[in-house]
């Protein structure tokens, strides 16, 4: 395969990456605009942004497996090309059942999508060190796009209708699903002829889909309620059943022996910290922005983009910075400088500057950038004809670390927050108490990940189990 056409295949598994990342948060600082123009309830306004989610992550795991059963760059043009047509009808809504429907259908084209774009990378960069170059690249455009969001969101819903944060997928999509036709090598493989595994991909997406259901309506609906215990319940079982399944199975979707291997197992728990503290932080602090230092939408946004701008940076140095002192150590410091960061936010008050943030933020986008080898060696375990359904698992616990550091630091906070107001602190004060708990859990959580991380990736051998899968052959 030629090194151009490998350049622009990466460049097209990044773009579809970007999208489906900036949709996760492009809509929260839209909500606004969206509910004055549709009337929506705070019931439709929740499902407005819930939906997108709770497909997404539901079906992260049947996608990746998916992709490897009947061929990646199949499987990203249609995830692709359904994520652009939703997106048009998102876009048009007039109503909001139209909206949260086609906000469902995005979140199952990006569920197609996204572990197909770690796939493909794996595919087309079969040495190690320009793969984990390409894993950076690819980490450094997702950093970009947690920046982007809210940005493009704030600039769109105030000088722009709303429907436009759809809008401007269609042109990009379009042209994207063009250029992974032509830059994505066709793969054939021995698995081609493998199973769907028909009971695994109903089970997984029935588990993530009440355990992510559970974490989205808890808070609202009450943790003992009987939705939410139902959804968790559901959940539990369906994760039971996987496994008993994919045991006895004789094609399984996932190889159990993927979590015997230290190197996967230690990895995945480092990324769940990792998306813990990130996107936790990352929610409440931009309602600590607009709250409580009364920054616009669109200076909210603005404040995250150096913290982006410095985790895609460290994101592309990463392999360099690994080779010199060893992965384990490169990942496992970064974490520890991203907790340092995190915990360093608790320092900041009512009067905080811009400029003020800066310091906190850089620790934590340089740290979160650098933790990338991490990304690059729990991918660089995998046999090739897994690499879809592994791509899938990391993807779904950085989803549910998400949902978990939302659900856990917004709980914490609350909870602070009342008996703070309880004991007749202000409103602002109290709201001040209950984020700092939250950062220190966030940070205490992230700095173990990092902990984890180091052991994970010292001494790494190859799995001789894993590595006796056969390799895909490209068209």
């Amino acid at each position: 395969m030629r090194a151009t056409q490998r350049v622009w295949a990466l460049v097209t598994v990044s773009l579809a990456t970007f999208m489906t990342y900036v949709d996760n948060n492009i809509v929260n600082v839209a909500i606004p605009a969206i509910q004055r123009d549709l009337g929506l309830t705070t019931s439709g306004l929740e499902w407005v942004v819930s939906a997108y989610l709770l497909a997404f992550a539901s079906l992260l795991l049947a996608g990746g497996r998916l992709g490897d059963v009947l061929g990646r760059r199949r499987l990203f043009v249609i995830g692709l090309t359904v994520f652009t047509l939703a997106s048009l009808a998102a876009g048009l809504a007039g109503n909001v059942d139209v909206l949260v429907t086609s906000r469902a259908i995005q979140g199952i084209g990006a569920a197609l999508v996204t572990p197909t774009t770690l796939s493909i990378i794996t595919n087309v960069y079969p040495d190690a060190k320009e793969r984990t170059a390409a894993i950076g690249i690819w980490s450094a455009v997702g950093a970009l796009a947690l920046a982007v969001g809210p940005l493009l969101g704030g600039l769109i819903s105030q000088h722009l209708a709303w429907g436009w944060i759809f809008f401007i997928n269609v042109p990009v999509g379009a042209a994207t699903v063009v250029a992974g036709l032509w830059a994505i090598p066709a793969d054939a493989s021995v698995a081609a002829r493998r199973s769907l595994d028909v009971p695994g991909i109903v089970l997984s997406a029935v588990g993530l889909l009440g355990l992510t259901y559970a974490l989205i309506e808890g808070q609202g609906k009450g943790w003992t309620s009987a939705p939410i215990m139902t959804g968790f319940a559901l959940a539990a079982g369906a994760f039971v059943l996987f496994t008993l399944v994919e045991r006895t199975t004789k094609d399984p979707m996932v190889d159990v022996r993927l979590f015997t291997d230290r190197v996967f197992t230690g990895g995945i728990t480092a990324i769940v910290m990792w998306g813990f503290g990130l996107f936790g932080i990352y929610f409440f602090t931009s309602l600590y922005l607009q709250g409580v230092l009364g920054f616009s939408p669109t200076e909210a946004g603005a404040a995250f983009v150096p913290m982006a701008l410095l985790m895609a940076t460290g994101a592309v140095l990463a392999d360099r910075i690994s080779a010199r002192i060893g992965a384990h150590r490169s990942a496992g410091l970064a974490m520890l400088l991203m907790a340092a960061g995190i915990a360093s936010v608790t320092l900041l008050g009512e009067g905080s500057s811009y400029l003020s943030l800066m310091p906190s933020f850089a620790l934590i986008g340089v740290g979160g950038g650098l933790s990338v080898p991490l990304t690059a060696m729990i991918i660089g375990t995998m046999p090739v004809a897994q690499a879809g359904v592994a791509s899938g698992i990391f993807n779904a616990a950085r989803e549910v670390a998400g949902l978990l550091g939302i659900t856990v630091i917004g709980a914490i906070l609350i909870n602070r927050q009342t008996a703070a107001l309880h004991a007749g602190h202000t409103v602002t004060a109290s709201f001040l108490s209950g984020y700092r708990w939250g950062l220190v859990v966030a940070a205490i959580l992230v700095a173990a990940g990092g902990v984890a991380a180091y052991f994970a990736l010292r001494n790494t051998t190859p799995n001789p189990a894993l590595a006796a899968e056969p390799e895909l052959v490209l068209a």
